[in-house]
């Protein structure tokens, strides 16, 4: 068994949604945005960050399973990405740079793949910081009211057509993402819901540094074929 294959359920899904970053539009007073305007309001908001404190809650629901985790998210320009879980206790999803790490507290090894070839759910997510057109990665882009006064973005990322059948993105007027949800064509369906968000919060590069517990050794996992 690949190390690595329960951690990629919708791999690259993200990767093709949330490379956010360019041109904000202004809004007009008592208006709703259209879909192009709210997108680059969320490729502004996105390009203005160096880094992101927040709280998140993941589920999935698919194979006959649900499950759901919560934990803190840091990101930091340029590519790094940590995932701190509090529930479970003791998982980390850890990306460096140029390594991810993912160990959980007892697991008899620690996995490591190299960043370039990581398929994983949660990697593209720090493509938050990144520089590219939210519009030019959604084919069939819509719009939609949400709770509490904000909108839902959804479409199918391009080049996902076999595995992604919609990714939405639940956003406040200003261009932050509270949620994604991802379902899969095979009826999965993955959500990230994101709390207390801290944009260009104070965190330390260090915070993005893995040193293996003692004893414990280094897998290096394959890459997804």
């Amino acid at each position: 068994m690949r190390p690595v294959n329960c951690l990629r359920r919708g791999g690259l899904v993200l990767a093709a949604a949330l490379f956010c970053a360019t041109a904000l539009l202004s809004f007009g007073q008592g208006s709703s945005p259209s879909a192009r305007d709210l997108a680059q309001r969320v490729d502004r908001h996105y390009n203005q960050l160096h880094s992101l404190r927040a709280g998140f809650t993941e589920s999935y629901e698919g194979l006959g399973m649900l499950r759901t985790e919560s934990g803190t998210l840091l990101l930091l320009k340029p590519g790094r990405m940590r995932w701190d879980y509090s529930q479970p206790a003791g998982k980390l999803f850890l990306l460096d740079g140029k390594y991810a790490w993912f160990y959980s507290r007892g697991d008899s090894q620690v996995q490591r793949i190299q960043a370039k070839e990581l398929d994983d759910l949660r990697s593209p997510l720090r493509f938050l910081l990144g520089h590219t057109e939210l519009e030019k990665e959604l084919n069939r882009l819509t719009l939609q009211p949400a709770q509490n006064g904000q909108f839902k973005l959804s479409g199918q990322p391009r080049g996902q057509e076999s595995r992604v059948a919609r990714l939405s993105l639940t956003v406040t007027d200003d261009g932050a993402i509270t949620a994604i949800e991802i379902e899969e064509t095979d009826g999965a369906l993955t959500r990230f819901t994101f709390t207390a968000q801290q944009p260009n919060a104070p965190v330390p590069v260090e915070s993005f540094h893995f040193t293996p517990p003692l004893g414990v050794p280094v897998v290096d996992a394959l890459p997804p074929v």
